[in-house]
Order: structure tokens, then sequence, then C-alpha cells
């Protein structure tokens, strides 16, 4: 197994914010503040699933061909290999808790397929 993650890494995104909670063996735990109007990239991961939870705002979330919306107490798993993305179109910071689940967890292990910031 393999994480290179470590407890209090944090990257400062055009979206956002996330930083690393907690992590171990297959697990990480980041929270991730999403701007107003702001979207993360339609992606997807090799080899990690995630568990999103909505802990502040509202939220749009695609997964697959599916358009959910979700408020704060709400959750969404995210499957390996499933598109995905999360955007806030409120006025107000929307915050969430991932958690991703995993032989391998690396930032770099992330297929862009649409991105509003060119990173595709």
């Amino acid at each position: 197994m393999a994480n290179n993650y470590k407890k209090g890494d944090k990257d400062t995104r055009p979206w956002g914010t996330w930083e690393v909670l907690d992590c171990g063996d297959g697990f990480c735990v980041k929270r991730i503040c999403v701007t107003p109007g702001s979207m993360l990239s339609l992606q997807s991961h090799n080899y990690r699933s995630e568990h999103w939870i909505i802990v502040k705002g509202e939220a749009v979330v695609t997964l697959g061909d599916e358009k959910l919306k979700k408020s704060a107490g709400e959750n969404v798993y995210i499957p390996v290999t499933v598109k995905h993305r999360i955007q806030n179109n409120s006025q107000k910071n929307m915050e969430f808790i991932e958690v991703q689940c995993g032989d391998n967890l690396d930032e770099n292990d992330i297929i862009r397929y649409e991105d509003v910031y060119g990173r595709v």
C-alpha cells in the first residue's frame, strides 16, 4: 500500500483549498473548501474510491451521468474510475469532508476530462 499524504498537508487551488486531517494505511481524510461559483475538474481515479460528506453550504455533484444537489449532512459515494466533480453555485463557501480509500493514495491519481481552469 502507498499513501503519499501526511496529516497537515494542504494546498490552494483555483477553486479553493484542501487540507489532510488524517491518514493511514489505505485511507486519507481531507477537508475541502470550494469558494462561491467555483467547481473542481471533471475527473476520475484509478486507485481510490471517495466518500464525500457535505458539512457546510450546498453542492452540485456530478456522478457519472447524474447531477445531484447535496447540502450539509448529506453524502455521496464515488466508486473507483467513475467520473465526478463538485461545484458550488452559491454565494457562500461550501465545505466537504473527503474520505479516500485505496491501495495507492496519491494526488497524481487524477485523470481530468474537463476543467474550467485549463488543467486538462
